[in-house]
């Protein structure tokens, strides 16, 4: 199929929402491809690279989005959908390749991540042939056509691989998730978990659990003041294309953890905590409870692989490592490693998934460390 991709205007927002409707109903999740507003900020901000391909006729055949954040040079792969009619012919890699060689035309990015839905192999082989590298599962991380889980993938700048910081050790937790990135993406993780790497250790954090409820306060323009006045350095505040719009804190204020809550997805990022993550780790049972009610089964933070203290008070509030992502974060000449950890508190649900190769290893690595975090021992031996 002959098609002509070139970048999106705002006379094209009509025809764009009619495409994604095409392809989705009333079921797309994604403000760019529904809200017109949100449609229109996005064609106008030069930091978001909009494509859209057109048939011989003028019509829609497919869409793409790479929306980016300069200041942590990374950028985030969205809205790639291709018209029913126009499957299968290649289009949709036209696409992944065009938006992304626009992207790293800046020079302003190290990567571009993209979540991919797995009720097909397809998306997950678009994006492998498009040099994405797999990097993890996210179980039941987005509501769409009911509770679905997404391949997390990343590709990177030439370079960027070679500049990372090597981490001494990490909690054996990892291990099955290091494991899996070392197979897929042959970055060698083995030597991270020595024997002597820390599991636990003494927590400088209150232990005494908290029982009551955690107070949720939506309010977006105050969470955000409220949020650079407490985190004013941009390392204490790290989460690439993630902005806080609601803030969890319980009846005492120990804490108070900043948070993208979005209850059309069902899914919440702890984008960050004052006075330090691991404050939050002896409220992890109410705040699941509180961000339920919020409309969000799903949670996730973001910390440096680095981080022993705090990946371990995550891991032992429940939270499973769910992806690594390497050479995430520049810091001078030097690029860091961060790990995804994750909690659902729905039953997850593996047999309606359609893994590729590539993301088989994770699928096997958040299995095993799920039944290490939730399974007593006597039964996993039995």
């Amino acid at each position: 199929m002959t098609v002509t991709i070139a970048p999106a205007t705002l006379q094209d927002i009509a025809e764009l929402r009619q495409l994604y409707f095409d392809v989705y109903g009333h079921g797309y999740p994604v403000a760019l491809g529904s809200d017109p507003a949100e449609m229109r900020r996005l064609i106008d901000d030069p930091r978001t690279h909009w494509l859209i391909a057109r048939r011989p006729g003028g019509e829609p055949a497919g869409s793409a989005v790479v929306q980016t954040d300069p200041g942590s040079q990374v950028g985030k792969l969205v809205g790639l959908v291709v018209h029913p009619s126009h499957r299968r012919g290649g289009l949709a890699g036209q696409l992944t390749a065009a938006v992304c060689a626009a992207a790293f035309a800046t020079g302003c990015l190290d990567s571009v991540y993209a979540t991919v839905r797995m009720v097909t192999e397809g998306p997950q082989q678009v994006m492998v042939r498009n040099g994405f590298e797999p990097l993890g599962l996210l179980p039941n991380a987005a509501e769409v056509a009911g509770c679905e889980s997404l391949g997390l993938f990343a590709r990177f700048a030439d370079g960027v691989l070679a500049r990372r910081e090597p981490v001494p050790q990490a909690p054996a937790a990892l291990g099955p998730l290091l494991g899996a990135a070392q197979d897929s993406t042959g970055i060698p993780y083995g030597a991270v978990l020595r024997p002597d790497a820390l599991d636990t250790a003494v927590p400088p954090w209150p232990t005494e659990p908290v029982t009551a409820d955690i107070e949720v306060i939506s309010a977006p323009s105050f969470v955000h003041r409220r949020f650079l006045d407490l985190f004013p350095d941009p390392a204490g505040r790290y989460y690439p294309l993630h902005a806080p719009n609601a803030v969890l804190v319980p009846p005492d204020g120990a804490f108070e953890a900043y948070a993208d809550l979005d209850p059309v997805t069902g899914s919440c990022s702890l984008v960050a905590v004052h006075p330090y993550p691991a404050a939050v780790t002896h409220a992890l049972e109410p705040l699941m409870a509180a961000v339920s009610r919020a409309g969000a089964d799903y949670v996730e933070t973001l910390l440096p692989l680095s981080d022993t203290a705090s990946l371990s008070a995550f891991l032992a509030a429940g939270f499973v490592p769910s992806a690594v992502y390497p050479a995430m974060r520049r810091i001078g000449d030097r690029s860091h490693d961060y790990v995804v950890l994750s909690r659902t508190s729905r039953q997850i649900d593996f047999r309606a998934l359609a893994v590729s190769g590539p993301l088989q290893p994770y699928v096997n690595a958040y299995l095993t460390a799920w039944t290490a975090t939730y399974l007593p021992r006597q039964e996993v031996s039995l």
